[in-house]
């Protein structure tokens, strides 16, 4: 290990102004370490972007160079990783977290936001982690990534978006039970996803008159009563209010009619009322490319959609194009806002 680090864990001579993006680790023992190299040797010098991990948990072999600063990173040859490292407790074991790492994790995840607040990297690109290693290690008092940043932002109210070059949804409620779907969701709480995220497709993706598809949540939009009420009660007025506003949204529309090609050709996100609703198509659509992107937040923050996949850790085996699509995202989103 000293060895390896010693050949490739050299500072670059030469200093960028480029702003690149801060990829996080994950849970080292995920297939976040070997994801990082590969979506480097993908990238190339298509975009800087520099890794926050201990360099020790990078598979064998792995060309990295350590930087003091992100702005080093644009000056690392584009086949070696720029690495910014962040001493962990503990050697890697692939599929197995270890409890000591836990807090490391965290940690990285608070220096890469700390990074894009003071202006030093222009997104938040974050790999993988594992909950429940990060409760058992660490009482990790978050659900997720998403209520962990929001806190670290100073209590942003954020909506999760999934999306890849075919189709962009939000789902207005995420990680509850179908059966708790229709109390969780209230006309207050879709109209701030509907806005939220109106307001993200102008500032981050640059389209200046968003269209919105707002999906019913009954089988064909409740079929005037019959299959539900949702859709007539208030979703539909609350539709047509935000119509009235100037907003183009359209629905409530049968979910089963919104997804194929031409359908989706009409709009620019579908917002969904839950999270299968949203997932299934996009997964679909481009199961390897897909992006979650945390909208509603004042920095730029994007992520693989996937997880830490510890069947496959340590074999090789891990699919860089869900990274690769992220890190792209995140660096097309940082300039968008700052244009």
């Amino acid at each position: 290990m000293a060895a390896r680090a010693s050949r490739h864990g050299r500072h670059p001579r030469a200093v960028s102004t480029v702003t690149p993006v801060a990829l996080t680790c994950g849970e080292p023992a995920g297939i976040g370490p070997e994801i990082a190299p590969r979506a480097r040797a993908v990238l190339g010098r298509e975009l800087p972007f520099f890794w926050i991990g201990d360099p020790l948990h990078l598979p064998e072999g792995t060309a990295w160079a350590a930087i003091s600063v992100p702005r080093e990173a644009a000056a690392v040859p584009p086949d070696v990783l720029p690495v910014l490292p962040h001493g962990f407790a503990g050697l890697r074991r692939p599929g197995r977290p270890d409890p000591a790492q836990a807090q490391g994790v965290i940690d990285v995840i608070a220096r890469a936001v700390a990074l894009v607040q003071s202006g030093e990297a222009s997104a938040v690109c974050t790999l993988p982690i594992n909950k429940k290693a990060l409760k058992d290690g660490a009482g990790f008092a978050f659900p997720g990534h998403t209520e962990y940043l929001a806190h670290l932002a100073g209590g942003a109210e954020v909506v999760m978006m999934l999306a890849c070059p075919g189709l962009r949804v939000v789902p207005a409620t995420i990680h509850i039970a179908l059966a708790e779907v229709p109390r969780a969701l209230t006309p207050e709480g879709l109209e701030k996803v509907i806005r939220i995220t109106h307001a993200s497709l102008i500032r981050d993706f640059g389209v200046a008159q968003p269209r919105l598809a707002v999906a019913g949540l009954n089988p064909h939009a409740g079929e005037g009563g019959a299959m539900g009420r949702e859709e007539m009660d208030w979703i539909a007025p609350l539709c047509d209010r935000l119509r009235a506003e100037g907003m183009a949204v359209a629905g409530p529309l049968p979910a089963d009619t919104m997804f194929h090609a031409a359908a989706r050709a009409r709009y620019d996100v579908a917002i969904c009322m839950y999270h299968d609703q949203a997932l299934i198509p996009i997964k679909t659509i481009d199961f390897a490319g897909g992006v979650n992107v945390t909208l509603g937040l004042p920095f730029v923050r994007t992520s693989p959609d996937h997880g830490t996949a510890f069947d496959i850790a340590g074999l090789g085996l891990a699919d860089p194009s869900s990274t690769v699509a992220a890190l792209r995202m995140a660096a097309t989103m940082a300039a968008a806002r700052g244009a």
